[in-house]
């Protein structure tokens, strides 16, 4: 039940002094009418965590397949990963939500889910470290996103994972605490 003095978003728009005619079902019940209302949303994550105390544990035999894993994930929650890369020390998601996600909720199960997976099949002692950083995207940079994270081992070929983090977080206009890259 809606509060008194709330819009109800889905009956559509009403401006101040305007009526809407209640339509009375044969039975004498009230009948809301029907409008067609939709909630439309662009809302693209850049998405970046690394393994416990950053150690190199996603192995190039089965990252692949850990990549594919991890896409399967936010799949099964109704997002869209856009593509997923990464090297040996931590990855990186393109994905799209919906409205509805949390993207602390995303994460936590998102990362749950692919530690059981890569300790049951892979590697008992891997692990995700606790934090994540993400940066929203807007839909002219997806493009530019995709092709970064394509592009994974050559851009680490120049520099490390902690020196990429210093570099997206300062362009994102992120402060932080140095002690919490190392």
């Amino acid at each position: 039940m809606q509060p008194e003095g709330l819009r109800d978003s889905s009956r559509g728009s009403q401006t101040p002094g305007s009526r809407r005619k209640n339509l009375v079902h044969p039975g004498g019940v009230p009948e809301r009418p029907t409008l067609v209302g939709s909630t439309f949303f662009s809302l693209h994550y850049h998405i970046v965590f690394s393994t416990k105390d950053r150690r190199s544990l996603i192995r190039r035999e089965w990252r692949p397949r850990m990549h594919s894993y991890l896409g399967g994930i936010i799949n099964g929650m109704d997002g869209v990963p856009e593509i997923v890369g990464g090297i040996e020390d931590h990855v990186h998601l393109l994905v799209s939500l919906r409205p509805v996600h949390c993207l602390a909720d995303v994460l936590r199960d998102l990362k749950k889910d692919s530690t059981n997976w890569v300790k049951e099949n892979f590697d008992r002692r891997f692990s995700w470290q606790e934090g994540y950083s993400a940066f929203t995207v807007s839909p002219s940079a997806t493009e530019s996103v995709r092709e970064y994270i394509a592009n994974q081992e050559a851009h680490h070929a120049k520099g490390s994972f902690v020196d990429e983090l210093r570099n997206l977080l300062g362009k994102a206009g992120i402060e932080y605490d140095e002690k919490y890259l190392l």
